[in-house]
């Protein structure tokens, strides 16, 4: 049985690999691990051990806190984990060479979101 803390970190770790456009295999060979162990530090199966926290943090370019946020509530809003589609959608946009055109997209998604939230408030 998984304990809550790993299954949640796992998660996260998978929200960011997705968010940056990795994928198992990607991150598992550049950590030296199968993507049969990282699927299961994924999915909260096998629990990550601090240094190998550390590693995956490094190698995505995070903070080793991003793991842990929205574990306790309190900042849940910030920490939400991002459904497959909208990460299949970041990795997509991470994936264009173009930064003109990325940034065109960004700018794009910005603005609507911006009117959505206008309009839902009035």
């Amino acid at each position: 049985m998984n304990h809550p803390v790993d299954a949640h970190v796992g998660r996260k770790i998978r929200e960011v690999r997705l968010l940056r456009g990795m994928t198992q295999a990607d991150v598992a060979a550049k950590l030296g691990l199968s993507f049969q162990q990282l699927q299961k530090y994924e999915t909260g199966h096998n629990r990550v051990s601090a240094s190998k926290l550390y590693e995956i943090a490094r190698l995505l370019d995070v903070g080793p806190n991003v793991f842990f946020e929205g574990l306790d509530g309190a900042d849940a809003g910030a920490g939400d984990l991002i459904d497959d589609r909208t990460a299949r959608a970041a990795q997509a946009l991470a994936s264009i060479a173009d930064e003109k055109v990325k940034a065109r997209l960004r700018s794009m998604i910005h603005e609507i979101a911006s009117r959505e939230a206008a309009a839902g408030q009035g």
